[in-house]
């Protein structure tokens, strides 16, 4: 059963990226994680209330607003770059900020394993490969690379700093702090944002009429992120961390069939390589 958890954790997570990257081609990438993660913070905030998990508060939640400070600038540079770079390239790179809750726990005293530093190498490896350093087809430039590594530092800070606030139990809670926390910073930028451009008005027809997507990628994400945390207290939680980790795929495989996006085989290599990876960091 945590198997088959961890991998709907992955396909949820997938998909959910290839969403909210398609989105992001037609909406203002900020708007999208507003309001994608609005949708998943109402499901949390019922969930918090019906379960009574408001008695699970401790300070350790300090971390979860800190990680929900920080995962709205790393959703907003991920999903830029899916929305200008090649989807199959750019949601493999992403998940080598797994790195960064390694170098977390280095700070405090741990050795990396002969797992660990291999897959950093790998990861590395991946990274130069995937940007496709040959002419024609569809490059990875500098602009989505930073971007992409950018949300890949986010995102692995936003791993520790959930796995810190959630150490002594109350994950739903711990969640959705982080959650409202990221609907507080990024709702605030976008305002700013629309005050200054003047585009609130028709910004607001556009996202009404792709609500229903925008609550999918929510969902997908909020539903994700339950089966994982599910998956990782169920059974093994590095077989649960590796089998979550496959969600690239999913997305890579979206974007060839749904967009039709062909990759060099040294972009695909570089790909497969971060994926590799990330897998033996997880695993390690």
């Amino acid at each position: 059963m945590s198997a088959l958890l961890a991998l709907t954790a992955s396909l949820l997570w997938g998909l959910a990226d290839f969403g909210g990257g398609a989105l992001t081609r037609r909406l203002p990438a900020l708007a999208v994680v507003v309001a994608s993660q609005l949708t998943a913070a109402v499901v949390l905030v019922a969930a918090v209330l019906a379960t009574g998990g408001i008695g699970d508060a401790t300070p350790m939640l300090w971390y979860a607003v800190a990680a929900g400070v920080i995962g709205p600038f790393a959703m907003l540079a991920f999903y830029r770059a899916l929305a200008m770079g090649p989807m199959g390239v750019v949601s493999p790179l992403a998940t080598v900020g797994v790195a960064v809750p390694v170098g977390v726990g280095l700070a405090l005293g741990e050795r990396p394993g002969l797992g660990q530093a291999a897959g950093i190498a790998v990861a590395l490896a991946g990274v130069v490969l995937a940007a496709g350093p040959q002419r024609g087809g569809p490059a990875a430039g500098p602009r989505v690379l930073l971007l992409t590594l950018g949300a890949a530092f986010g995102f692995g800070a936003v791993m520790a700093l959930v796995a810190q606030a959630s150490a002594g139990g109350g994950l739903l809670l711990t969640l959705c702090v982080q959650r409202l926390c990221n609907i507080a910073v990024g709702g605030a930028a976008l305002a700013l944002t629309l005050r200054r451009t003047g585009t609130g008005t028709g910004l607001g027809r556009e996202l009404r009429g792709r609500l229903p997507a925008l609550t999918a990628v929510g969902l997908a994400d909020v539903a994700a992120n339950g089966a994982y945390a599910t998956a990782s207290h169920s059974g093994s939680a590095a077989a649960a961390a590796v089998l979550a980790s496959l969600y690239p795929v999913v997305t890579a495989l979206m974007a060839r069939g749904v967009l039709d996006e062909r990759l060099r085989r040294i972009q695909v290599l570089g790909a497969g390589l971060a994926v590799a990876g990330t897998l033996l960091l997880a695993a390690a």
